[in-house]
């Protein structure tokens, strides 16, 4: 039967997507020629310009056919080039579509979407082809081209002059035409084009410069096969992937680097973006940025073509990642200017020739000279152009750090020799440059991060949802306008989506890397932020809250810079004087990311397919010999020649080869992962090919992923939403949803109390009017504390982390006439008439509580009491009507507190505070009878003080030292699915700041959250490791941490960029156990899986060095000891309905596997295993009153020569002597115990994480056994849920994860 003939595949392009070779027509010349003659003109004249000829890859041979293989057929046509037919009338040619390989005037070919030749002549001469009497210089410009989808391609223009002699150019080399002595010094002007998917601006200029080297050298009718030749070598270059690789390639003279994109998210930058700062001020750089985040109507001018793509190019890169998604033409010709007459947002770019026309003729418009670096507006327009000013502070920072930056190279390299060599000299200037271009990149993303950091504070990522009117109010009100411009533009709403998926953008990463301590503490905190007392103190002295009492967002610390006392305001197009601001900090120190070369052979010619194909063979095997040279560390770079050589590969037709490249690609770093381009290649695979690489596994696997996701539903990406007050009445859900978008609490639980306050006495739902009142009782109290005006002295007495959370009436106490004020940590008084500071209590320090009235007159005023410790005076303060919620308020906090103390866990605190913030808002929104017994509603800590009092027993006191929350911010717990502790300052690569020790926690869905340990704040809040529940973590030479998955994927994440960009996919089931050998630098990880295989992996290359298949099911985990592996089982096969024999064999080489099956099904063993695989030992347990029971956890203690054993169904641990293994193990019971999750060693201690009673309540516990008496030690009340994990820090701290009922982790002493 016939095979089916391979389809079509769209092979990678190079460098190149076409190039033209556009100039005057023969009949245009000859024209020009004749009036010339009648007139005796010999001036410079105009002419029309035209295609003249077109080359478009793959270029090859008419007897060659095809360069790449049999077996892959391209979808690009054969003949790649055309001239002009010279007989046909000028205009004739182009009547067809430009992309029409039919046309009557040209050869077969095919144009790439997106070039428009009937455009590109005028974009190619944009002041026209004029005819000069004396030869002028080489002039080089640039494009950017557009299609109606949006997509860019990118052009790069070399104009240069040829004379006009007696064998006319380009057409045959054949004399037709005898001039006249008048055109004997006239000179012609022609432009070679190379368009190209990628900005590669700098790179094609120099290949453009060496191109005209040899082009005004050659005869005429030479030009066509020199254009020809440079754009098949382009065409044969493959584009850079994202990373520290960079290609060069020998142009002759010049060596031409091409560089990549710093990762998959960022752009090319190939141009230096210091260009801007050497034409404009920085404030009016900040003016431009301006511009481009408002979305408005802007034109560049200047006398130099080239410089209106770069200068816009450079400012486009500036706002990265946010995007320009409006009309982008940099460069407009003299027949194109009606295009700024458009009515939306645009970036244009035209001759300052135009611009006086420009400005009278257009209304509405932003105009900017390059030359003269000014920002004016057009005609009329001064008061419809409305241009903001970026925020005072961040324009400071940002001009300051601009003023720092060494804008010449010549004073940079003037302690240098001067360079002999042409290519080293232009690798020093590019040294320069691109050590400047991460500078600037660094500045300008240092002012973004700033405008907007704040706007995660006001995102709903559950709901989709941002509070634009609330992070509005937290603005200056300097900068009100700016904010509400940049908010209504196209631009922001696609960098709140990109916020809402997580994207992990420089954005993100700047943002993460800068924030503060505070910042780092806000996150894990539940409860509303207020501004904390420090804060308000700083904000006080400042001389611009005198101006902006509203702004009570820290500004970022985005850099350590001493700002000098700030000129008021200027109007935005005006000069702001900058001279008392000049900045005295010192250089800003920015290192570039190291960057790697490799050089791209020769390509010989004449260009057939035998060449083409030694080509290929030569960049194989450079790159072979390239990976071959690499350490054992370097897998970044391994990555990008794998993604290199397996493209290369593909056009050599080696479909097979090129797979096994992207297949260890993959693995390696699965962000420059070509999917797309893989499930296009098997596609193309013949019926054979298909079954040659199914019958591998690894490449069975890699098409099995790429067509699974391919058959994914795509994700909605759902618009971003702004919170509106509801206008329907709401039941439960709806209400709890509600809630969450406004962002005032997001706990599923604490929002169901609320909703029982709100509705007491009345139907079970929510009208539109009590949510709105609710919604603006709970904002004007977070207003009024941002307005509470403390005295200097507070500093003092106050922690600098204490925030005021309410604040009462002016009352009368026995202390004097004041304010009471609540922290999250005391009471005090705010005396009238003095700036004194008087404290009433600490929360912890409080004994009793009392609401009394005292008789004043025939009056009785609400009195509250509160009794401390420490005092034998009771505080008493006359709060009349605020009594009864101050009461409640106060009781709360305090029991609260004291539940914080008893479980170590500040989150108790939190809790309290978000209570009691929403008892003063349900009484104001009442405003009843019944609003206080309402309010008690939410007073559930209070409640669980008197109602089920459970005291800490003593020895969980004294071990436990902290809790954590993981799920903090989340609308409910999360169970704890595994933890891994890291040690810090492991590895001279890592950063400082990232040199803390960390931890380590899985949540449900494979999620991630790092905490620092040394702090125990988060470091890197939840990401993504797949989608499945997370099993096991290990770390792997102190800059890996291998996570085993449910989806049977082996993550790995790398601890300096925490980020996950390599996957292994071998195992063919869940991934259930790592272990790595003792030793300080593990060169080797075992990993097994559910259906008992066993993988060694090398843990540079990461491959496998070894695996062996083992006979059984459920394979759970894996210990390593004296060479061999210990394999624990929890077998559960089908039930064997009939069958009395009590055991089977099963012979595997020359080892028998033995397997106790019980009827009905279950059996029980662990493997002692040599890390060849051969099975040397077996051990079982009995069959005991719970028949279901199977091995849940090992522990090897080689000193003790013991193996510790937990099962799953039984309260007992089984210990094995290492000596005899035949012998029976010694058993020990666990009292109270119920459930065995976890076990580890710790020390010369056994701990065993569970469920038992405690206290007549079932509750997580831990059990600390002593490995020589084998007897308990401990017996410590961890959580309200069970122990699901446990993990040892150093042998210093235990933590433990709870289930998903309480999620937290609990850090325990180790003695």
């Amino acid at each position: 039967m016939a095979e089916p003939s391979a389809r079509h595949l769209s092979l990678p392009s190079g460098l190149l997507e076409l190039c033209a070779l556009l100039g005057a027509s023969q009949d245009s010349l000859r024209g020009l020629e004749q009036i010339a003659q009648k007139r005796g003109v010999n001036g410079a004249s105009s002419l029309v310009p035209e295609v003249l000829s077109v080359f478009v890859p793959p270029f090859t041979t008419k007897e060659d056919g095809q360069v790449v293989g049999a077996s892959c057929t391209l979808s690009k046509g054969r003949r790649r080039s055309f001239r002009k037919k010279r007989e046909k009338p000028r205009m004739e040619s182009w009547k067809s579509h430009p992309g029409d390989s039919k046309g009557p005037d040209s050869e077969d070919v095919t144009i790439p979407g997106g070039v428009d030749l009937l455009a590109l002549p005028q974009l190619c001469f944009p002041g026209g082809v004029c005819v000069a009497s004396e030869p002028k210089e080489d002039y080089i410009h640039f494009l950017v081209l557009t299609d109606v989808c949006g997509n860019r391609t990118y052009g790069v223009v070399a104009q240069y002059y040829r004379p006009l002699h007696d064998e006319y150019c380009f057409y045959n080399g054949k004399s037709h035409w005898e001039p006249s002595m008048s055109s004997a010094r006239r000179f012609v002007p022609f432009a070679v084009c190379v368009v190209s998917r990628f900005p590669y601006y700098n790179s094609l200029k120099d290949c453009l410069s060496c191109l005209l080297t040899h082009l005004k050298l050659c005869k005429d009718f030479e030009v066509d096969n020199h254009i020809k030749d440079f754009a098949a070598r382009l065409s044969l270059i493959p584009s850079p992937p994202p990373g520290p690789l960079h290609l060069i390639f020998n142009m002759k003279p010049l060596q031409v680097v091409f560089p990549s994109r710093a990762d998959p998210e960022s752009p090319i930058i190939d141009l230096d973006l210091h260009l801007p700062l050497l034409c404009f001020r920085p404030e009016k750089v900040l003016q431009i940025l301006t511009c481009i985040l408002t979305e408005q109507r802007m034109v560049f001018f200047s006398s130099d073509w080239a410089l209106l793509t770069l200068m816009a190019e450079c400012f486009v890169a500036y706002v990265h990642p946010l995007q320009w998604q409006h009309t982008f033409v940099p460069i407009l010709s003299g027949q194109m200017l009606d295009f700024v007459m458009a009515p939306t947002s645009f970036l244009m770019g035209c001759h300052l020739d135009h611009f006086e026309e420009v400005r009278k003729e257009a209304d509405g418009l932003v105009l900017i000279d390059i030359d003269l670096g000014s920002v004016t507006c057009s005609k009329s327009s001064d008061e419809d152009v409305d241009i903001p000013d970026v925020p005072l502070l961040l324009a400071q920072a940002f001009i300051q750090r601009v003023q720092s930056l060494q804008l010449h190279p010549d004073l940079h390299l003037a302690h240098l020799s001067a360079s002999t060599d042409l290519n080293e000299g232009r690798a020093r200037r590019r040294a320069w440059q691109q050590a400047l271009n991460c500078k600037i990149q660094h500045i300008t993303l240092q002012l973004l991060v700033g405008i907007f950091r704040e706007v995660k504070n006001h995102l709903n990522y559950e709901h989709r949802v941002f509070n634009s009117e609330e992070f509005l109010k937290t603005r200056a009100a300097g900068d009100q306008q700016f904010y509400k411009q940049v908010l209504d533009t196209y631009m922001f709403h696609s960098f709140l989506k990109a916020r809402l998926n997580g994207r992990m953008d420089a954005f993100a990463r700047m943002d993460l890397d800068t924030q503060s301590e505070e910042d780092r503490i806000d996150r894990m905190l539940i409860s509303p932020r207020r501004p904390t007392v420090e804060k308000m103190a700083s904000r006080k002295a400042s001389p611009l809250n005198i101006a902006h009492r509203r702004m009570v967002v820290s500004m970022p610390n985005l850099q350590d810079i001493s700002l000098p006392e700030l000129p008021p305001r200027n109007s935005s197009l005006r000069i702001m004087d900058t001279s008392s601001c000049k900045s005295s900090s010192p250089v800003l120190k920015v290192t570039p990311k190291s960057t790697y070369t490799f050089k791209i052979p020769e390509i010989h010619f004449p260009l057939v397919s035998q060449c083409v194909q030694a080509y290929f063979t030569d960049l194989v095997t450079l790159l072979s010999k390239a990976m071959a040279l690499l350490g054992p560390g370097d897998s970044l770079l391994l990555a990008r020649y794998f993604y290199l050589r397996g493209l290369i590969h593909l056009m050599q037709g080696q479909l097979l080869n090129a797979l096994l490249d992207f297949q260890s690609l993959y693995k390696t770093d699965i962000r420059i992962f070509p999917a797309d381009l893989v499930k296009g290649m098997v596609d193309s695979m013949s019926a054979s090919e298909r079954a040659q690489a199914e019958r591998t596994p690894e490449l069975r696997r890699l098409i099995t992923e790429v067509f699974d996701k391919q058959g994914e539903a795509p994700k909605v990406d759902d618009a971003v939403k702004n919170f509106e007050l509801p206008k329907k009445h709401m039941q439960l859900n709806d209400f709890v949803k509600r809630v969450q978008e406004s962002g005032i609490v997001k706990d599923t639980t604490i929002i169901h109390r609320l909703f029982d306050a709100l509705t007491v006495g009345h139907e079970k739902q929510i009208d539109p009017e009590t949510f709105r009142d609710f919604y603006t009782c709970w904002k004007e109290t977070e207003a009024e504390a941002q307005e509470v005006s403390l005295p200097a002295l507070l500093v003092d007495h106050l922690d600098r982390n204490e925030c005021v959370y309410k604040l009462s009436s002016s009352v009368k106490t026995n202390r004097g006439v004041g304010k009471i004020a609540m922290t999250q940590k005391r009471l005090f008084l705010l005396p009238e008439g003095r700036p004194s500071y008087v404290e009433i209590a600490t929360f912890r320090n409080i004994e009793e509580v009392k609401s009394t009235t005292v008789a004043f007159l025939l009056l009785k005023i609400p009195t509250l009491k509160i009794k401390t410790v420490a005092k034998k005076e009771v505080f008493e303060a006359n709060l009349k009507s605020e009594c009864d919620l101050w009461h409640l308020m106060v009781k709360e906090m305090w029991a609260g507190k004291k539940l914080a103390d008893d479980h170590k866990d500040p989150q108790y605190v939190q809790q309290a505070l978000t209570n009691v913030l929403l008892m003063d808002a349900v009484v104001g929104t009442l405003q009843s009878s019944g609003a206080i017994y309402a309010a008690s509603k939410l007073a559930y800590f209070d409640k669980m003080k008197n109602e089920l009092p459970m005291a800490v027993p003593k020895t969980t006191s004294e071990t436990l030292k902290h809790k954590i929350n993981p799920s903090a911010g989340e609308t409910a717990p999360q169970a704890i699915e595994v933890l891994l502790y890291t040690p810090g300052r492991l590895d001279p690569a890592e950063k400082v700041e990232d040199a803390h020790p960390k931890l380590w926690c899985a949540l449900n869905e494979g999620k991630v959250v790092v905490f620092d340990a040394s702090s125990w704040t988060i470091h890197q809040h939840c990401f993504k490791v797949g989608s499945s529940k997370v099993n096991c973590m290990v770390m792997a030479e102190h800059s890996q941490v291998w996570v085993g998955s449910e989806d049977s994927v082996i993550y790995i994440i790398n601890v300096h960029s925490m980020s996950c960009n390599k996957q292994l996919t071998d195992h063919r089931s869940a991934v259930t156990g790592l272990a790595v050998p003792s030793g300080k630098k593990p060169s080797a990880v075992y990993s097994c899986s559910l259906d008992g295989t066993v993988l060694a992996w090398n843990v540079s290359t990461l491959r496998v060095i070894s695996r062996f298949q083992l006979q059984h099911g459920d394979l759970m985990s894996i210990s390593l000891h004296n060479d061999r592996v210990f394999c624990s089982w929890a077998l559960l096969r089908a039930a064997l309905r009939g069958l009395t024999s009590p055991s089977t064999l099963q012979r595997n080489e020359e080892n028998l596997f033995c397997q106790d099956v019980y009827h009905p099904g279950t059996a029980r063993s662990i493997l002692v295993v040599t890390l060849q695989g051969f099975v040397r030992q077996e051990l079982r347990i009995q069959p005991s009153e719970e028949p279901s029971a199977s091995f849940l956890a090992i522990q090897l203690l080689p000193e003790e020569q013991q193996l510790w054993v937990a099962c799953t169904g039984v309260s007992e641990l089984y210990i094995w002597s290492l000596k005899d293994l035949g012998q029976p193990p010694q058993k020990t019971h666990l009292q109270d115990c119920t459930e065995v999750t976890c076990m580890i060693r710790v020390k010369r201690q056994i701990w065993v994480g569970g469920r038992g009673l405690s206290q007549g309540k079932t509750r997580g516990k831990i059990y600390v056994m002593d490995v020589e008496k084998v007897t308990l030690e401990k017996e410590l009340v961890a959580h309200s849920d069970t122990v699901r994990t446990l993990c040892s820090a150093e042998d210093r701290y235990v933590l433990s994860g709870a289930g998903g009922e309480e999620g937290k982790i609990a850090i325990w002493k180790v003695e």
